[in-house]
């Protein structure tokens, strides 16, 4: 799973630490040492994931995460505090928290709980429209349109570009497909799936000018 996170965290030192971890998992992050310039890259990125520390100069994490509510966004946000009472915890998820995660704590759980809410959430923020190039797919009438053109797609066909689009920065292996799109990875073949991505490729790209799904030699496939 890959994804987009914003790290803040006050302490270079953790901070750094947090990065290179995160991104040895897969992820990419963009860190900051406060929030002054974090709402610009919420607006100008496609950011997954906000992970936001509470003591912080300027302004306290949790009334930062509020201000973003209030205004609407509702990307997934773990606050990763010092501040354990009950009562801290208690206003971290009043304030717009998905998970609270107090200091010191073990980097493996951390990013299991990452996991978790990006699994959790990935849903969520995702019902609706999904938008990639001239792709559009409408989840709830499950329709797709190329360019504003409606094309017919089986339901297989809907989901396997859902998850291409959902997972739009990874390489997604032909057991992650059959895994995921088929929910069954030990009953099919791999030319299953080579099949499939054929057939949704004529569909969506007949005259083969826009190159929408590669194949990545020797690992699977990914969406461009």
């Amino acid at each position: 799973m890959s994804a987009n996170i914003v790290v803040v965290e006050d302490e270079e030192d953790l901070l750094e630490l947090l990065e290179y971890t995160l991104q040895k998992e897969g992820f990419e992050t963009i860190g900051f040492l406060n929030t002054k310039t974090v709402v610009q890259i919420l607006d100008e990125e496609e950011i997954d994931l906000l992970i936001m520390d509470r003591n912080l100069p300027g302004v306290e994490g949790s009334e930062f995460v509020a201000k973003l509510r209030d205004d609407g966004l509702d990307i997934p946000v773990i606050f990763l505090s010092a501040r354990d009472s009950d009562e801290d915890i208690q206003s971290g998820f009043l304030r717009g928290g998905d998970d609270y995660i107090t200091k010191p704590f073990n980097m493996k759980e951390l990013v299991l709980r990452i996991r978790s809410v990006l699994k959790r959430t990935s849903k969520k923020h995702h019902d609706g429209k999904l938008l990639f190039r001239d792709l559009l797919l409408d989840k709830s009438s499950r329709t797709l349109s190329v360019d504003s053109k409606t094309v017919e797609v089986t339901k297989l066909e809907f989901d396997l570009l859902s998850e291409f689009i959902l997972n739009k920065n990874s390489v997604l292996d032909r057991d992650y497909l059959l895994e995921n799109v088929w929910g069954d990875s030990e009953n099919y073949q791999y030319r299953t799936v080579n099949v499939a991505i054929n057939r949704l490729k004529e569909k969506i790209d007949p005259d083969k000018s826009k190159d929408y799904i590669q194949t990545v030699r020797g690992v699977g496939y990914k969406i461009c």
